[in-house]
């Protein structure tokens, strides 16, 4: 937990200024082989996700995770994401493979929340759509973090994240002043600069946009959202 500890860990405090020292921290998802693990490590990635939804084409299987996990640099670290798994398979799982941090993608009630987060670091995603509330962050008030993604498509309602559709940055900023908010949803190289500059997330979240192919990172995608991340960063500071 040593690496997460100063990313997540801990009460959130509203900063001073919403543009002295900002900086963005970056979450690349649904890392499924190690050369895109280590091409984002190398890039200066903060955390990577391991996706453990079996639906996904992004989903990668404990043993495959473990190896890319023990390869991981010391000061990245490893999320796992769950939709929907029973606290004691999430706690279990997470500990076996020395997670630093839980992504609870799905439906998860906020006793399984609860539950989870008596053990780890938790991150809850939150679906932004129709359904949406404000209260919902009361609710997981245990989560360390939470992740703002596009709510799923009615054509496919199990599809958690990975929608190439944006949110409401707007709504992400004003969320932001008091909450811990990951900013996911749609991002990609050209419009992640535009994203950061509007919602002044904590962290930004991206698994598609960076993509060849459902579970293939490009290369040029990837150092291309980098950049603009730095880019970013520049103009806000």
């Amino acid at each position: 937990m040593k690496v997460l500890y100063s990313w997540l860990h801990g009460p959130f405090s509203r900063p001073v200024s919403r543009t002295l020292f900002f900086m963005v921290r970056v979450k690349i998802c649904g890392i499924t082989n190690s050369a895109d693990a280590r091409l984002a490590t190398e890039l200066g990635a903060h955390a990577l996700g391991y996706n453990f939804y079996e639906k996904s084409p992004r989903a990668v299987s404990p043993a495959d995770a473990w190896n890319m996990r023990r390869k991981l640099a010391p000061f990245v670290s490893a999320i796992g994401i769950f939709v929907d798994w029973k606290p004691s398979a999430v706690t279990a799982l997470a500990v076996s493979l020395r997670l630093d941090a839980v992504q609870l993608h799905g439906d998860e009630c906020a006793r399984n929340v609860d539950d989870c987060a008596k053990r780890l670091l938790v991150i809850k995603a939150l679906h932004v759509g129709q359904e949406f509330s404000e209260k919902l962050f009361s609710r997981y008030y245990s989560a360390s973090a939470f992740l703002l993604d596009a709510a799923p498509d009615a054509n496919e309602p199990k599809q958690f994240g990975g929608t190439g559709r944006t949110i409401d940055w707007s709504l992400a900023r004003k969320l932001a002043a008091n909450h811990r908010i990951i900013l996911a949803g749609g991002l990609t190289p050209e419009n992640v600069a535009e994203a950061i500059r509007t919602a002044r997330p904590y962290a930004v979240d991206v698994a598609s946009g960076v993509e060849s192919r459902p579970g293939k990172k490009d290369p040029g995608k990837l150092r291309a959202f980098f950049d603009e991340v730095a880019r970013a960063q520049r103009k806000t500071a």
